[in-house]
Order: structure tokens, then C-alpha cells, then sequence
């Protein structure tokens, strides 16, 4: 396949791109005693890219053979042209081209790891949630793994191979009492292994939190509406991270009009801030975001998105980095072999700090604290945002007290940031579960540490 690929690449003159990509997966599902979904699947085939008058063409297939793959790479070009785009000429894009084999490290590869093991982790964390009884009604727990394998070739010089594994892992507790209902989720997402996938939280802690959280919810109170000062764990650090500031950054967003647009250089946020997009993150190599190749066939880096304060950069893929005459930071990204990339995160965070979390809350006389994602939310391009808050307690004379429902936290990112007067020295990434949508999904991970500021919550007028 290696060798088709570059050959028709070195025969085609202009800017190409083609990318070789077979996927396996498994989804294993149980649900209130039984097993709902136990399915693996495999997809392969080739995306192929060529660039002609300023618009790019793009065609895929997933037949193997040279014929077929040779008659894609003449439909790209036949759609470029047919496009007609404004530049009537080539341009020679910003990229740092990757060659030789990636492989991302694993602890336990999980494609040693028997299926039967998988199915009674499965079997066992579900049905230890549901013996609790009482006021829990329901119970789910789901277990998802890709294993990727690309070729990616390209005229810029990129000669690849990518060996990628990620890993979902959830599990779901509802209680009930009367007519309210609550939820209980615990959630993990890592790249790697058996091993990477519970590097935090053992298999067996799982049930109890997933419950408590559920059940502690029954019969708490509701908060008082207003503006609050708040202590965010690094779940919710990464989802405002991710969420309301990463997406407002991304080139062609900016392009497009997001609220950064022409404002490197200026302050957006308190100087106790920084936040990057790193593609392999030193504190955790094993979150859910790794990228070692882009699927430009790029060597990704890390971006400084904001530094102490103060806007630095965008997320680019090889145009937007030429357009913008800065260095290609690697962020192209594609689903499977038929989708084209696209400008995507990878783990998004906040750098730590001084402060440590005890600190932190002695020092708030009245507040919340407030920690992972609830049922549902949104963000927009001026960095606007509501989400639901899935954990929140009072803080009282700095003390952490009764747990509290039904909150929702609200505002302008940036301001947010800009509120900031205590960062913690911790750090975690943990919004590794689950995907990211932008025209097609991305696993993507977020995180930071604890961080103090004011916002909205919603609750009782």
C-alpha cells in the first residue's frame, strides 16, 4: 500500500495528499442486567487530497487496488477543478512533513487483552451498581476501543506510518425517589492501553461513585441564582478550556469571524492564565487527545494559545499557518479515510499554578465547588457558554458542605478568565470520554488544575 501511494503521489504534480487508514473497533454495553451491544467492526480504505486554483478536491475509496485508488486521485483532481477557486495558483503550504513509524505507548495493549475479560469487567462493574438497590432504578456501563492503522503520504515530503489506540470507558447510575431523578456518571477516556484506561481510578472504585454521586443528589437543595465565586475541579477547567475558548481559536473559525480574530497580542484573560493544545502532554502522555502524525502527514506541536494573559496563537493546519505566516501547528485531523481533516484539538489545558486546592478552599468564606459535566450545554464563537454542572457542594467558612442540584454555570469565557485570582498546582486532564463534534467526531481531552473565579450560576431566582 506504501509504495501505490507514493508513487502516485510523486506522479501527480501539484500539492497531494493521501492517507491510507484501517480501523477496528469493539463496543461492549450492559444495561440493567444484560448485555445490549456486543459488536466490533473494521473499516479501511484511502482519502485522497489534492489542492489545484486555491480550493482543494477530495475523493476517497475503499478498494484497495491501484486501479481504484488511482481513479480517486483523478476525481479530487477533477473536483478541484471543477471548483474553480480565486487563486489560480498553487501555494506552497507551511508543514513540518513526518516520516518513519509512530506508534503511541501502551500500558497492556488492549488488543492483548481477551475479549472475555473486557465483557466481564463490563458484566461485574454493572451489576455491583444495581445490587446497591434502593433508590437506584437503573444502571449502564459501556466499553469502546479503536485501534488505527495509517499510511500517509504527501508531496510536501510526509512518508508515514501511524499506529494510534483509544479507549472509552462509562459508567451510569440513576436513583430515584418519588418523582425526582438523578444521575451518576463516571467517565474515562485515554489513548494506549488496558492499563492507561484505569490509570486513575480502579475498576473497582467505579460502582461506589457512580451511585454516591446519584444518590447524594436525591433531596439536595437547589442554589440560589447570581453571580458566585466558584472552585472548578480540572474536569470543568478543561470543558471551558475545550468548549468556550479552544474552538474560538481555531484558524478557520477564526477565519470565519470568532471573537479572537486580530487579537494576538492582546490580554484576554488574568495573568495567572495559560492555556496550550499539545499533542502529547508531559504530565499525562496518556490522554485521550495524543496526535503523533496529523492527517496532513504533519509532526504536531504544541500551540501557546494564551500566555500568562495574554492571546498568542491559533490552532492551524497547513493553510491557515501559511495564510497566517506562522508555524504549522499541526492540527488537522480526520475522522476515518472519508472525511477530509480539519482543524481539531488535541488535549487542551491550562498550565498549574501556585496554589494548592486546600488553600484554595480555606480561603473562600462563600462559594461552590464544582466539578464535571452534568446532562447537557453549549458554547458559541464569542465564547459565550452554559453548561451543567454534574457535582456541586457548598463551601462554607471555607469548608466543603452539603451537596446541591439542579446548577448550571453561565457566561463569557474570556471574563470567566479573566476572574481568575487563585490557580492550583495540581493538574489532571480529564474530559477524555466521549468525542468532540465539528463536522465529524474527534477524541480530543481537556484538563488543567483547580482554579477559583466568579460566574453565573443558574438555580432559584
Amino acid at each position: 500500500m506504501r509504495t501505490i501511494l507514493k508513487e502516485l503521489v510523486a506522479d501527480t504534480p501539484g500539492v497531494v495528499q493521501m492517507r491510507y487508514h484501517r480501523r477496528k473497533s469493539l463496543v461492549i454495553r450492559a444495561e440493567n442486567g444484560r448485555i445490549s451491544t456486543l459488536s466490533s467492526s473494521l473499516l479501511s480504505g484511502t482519502g485522497v487530497r489534492v489542492h489545484r486554483a486555491g480550493v482543494w478536491g477530495f475523493s476517497s475509496t475503499s478498494d484497495m487496488s491501484r486501479k481504484k485508488i488511482a481513479e480517486a486521485l483523478r476525481e479530487a483532481i477533477a473536483a478541484a477543478a471543477a471548483a474553480r477557486g480565486g487563486s489560480g495558483a498553487d501555494v506552497r503550504f507551511a508543514c513540518d512533513p513526518a516520516t518513519g513509524v509512530f506508534t503511541v505507548a501502551a500500558e497492556r495493549p488492549f488488543s492483548r487483552i481477551p475479549l472475555e475479560e473486557k465483557l466481564a469487567l463490563v458484566r461485574t462493574i454493572e451489576e455491583k451498581m444495581r445490587r446497591v438497590g434502593g433508590t437506584i432504578v437503573s444502571t449502564s456501563v459501556s466499553y469502546a476501543e479503536m485501534e488505527d492503522e495509517k499510511i500517509i503520504v504527501t508531496s510536501d515530503g510526509a512518508d508515514a506510518e501511524y499506529r494510534d489506540a483509544k479507549m472509552d470507558f462509562r459508567a451510569n447510575a440513576v436513583a430515584a425517589d418519588g418523582n425526582e431523578m438523578e444521575f451518576g456518571t463516571v467517565m474515562l477516556g485515554a489513548t494506549g492501553g488496558w492499563g492507561d484506561l484505569f490509570r486513575r481510578v480502579r475498576p473497582e472504585d467505579v460502582p461506589e461513585r457512580a451511585v454516591r454521586k446519584a444518590m447524594d443528589k436525591l433531596g439536595a437543595p437547589v442554589p440560589a441564582g447570581g453571580m458566585s465565586t466558584v472552585i472548578l475541579h480540572p474536569s470543568l477547567v478543561g470543558l471551558l478550556a475545550h468548549e468556550a475558548i479552544g474552538h474560538t481559536v481555531e484558524a478557520d473559525f477564526v477565519l470565519a469571524g470568532s471573537i479572537v480574530k486580530d487579537k494576538i497580542g492582546e490580554k484576554v484573560a488574568g495573568e495567572k492564565i495559560s492555556l496550550v493544545d499539545d499533542p502529547l502532554c508531559d504530565r499525562d502522555p496518556s490522554g485521550a487527545g495524543v496526535l503523533l502524525v496529523d492527517d496532513e502527514g504533519t509532526r504536531p506541536k504544541k500551540a501557546v494559545i494564551i500566555e500568562r494573559g495574554v492571546l498568542r496563537g491559533f490552532l492551524h493546519d497547513a493553510e491557515t499557518a501559511a495564510h497566517f505566516h506562522v508555524e504549522n501547528t499541526g492540527n488537522a485531523r480526520a475522522f476515518t479515510y472519508r472525511d477530509e481533516p480539519v482543524i481539531r484539538m488535541r488535549n487542551t489545558y491550562l498550565l498549574p499554578g501556585e496554589d494548592t486546592v486546600e488553600a484554595m478552599i480555606a480561603s473562600t468564606e462563600n462559594g461552590l465547588y464544582l466539578k464535571d459535566f452534568g446532562m447537557g450545554g453549549q458554547a458559541d464563537a464569542n465564547a459565550e457558554f452554559m453548561f451543567d454542572v454534574g457535582e456541586a457542594r457548598k463551601i462554607e467558612h471555607g469548608k466543603i458542605t452539603a451537596m446541591l442540584k439542579g446548577v448550571t454555570i453561565s457566561g463569557q469565557a474570556f471574563e470567566v478568565l479573566s476572574s481568575v485570582d487563585m490557580v492550583g498546582n495540581d493538574f489532571l486532564l480529564d474530559s477524555g470520554a466521549g468525542y468532540c463534534g465539528k463536522h465529524q467526531p474527534a477524541k480530543v481531552d481537556a484538563g488543567g488544575p483547580h482554579i477559583r473565579c466568579r460566574m453565573m450560576i443558574g438555580g432559584k431566582l
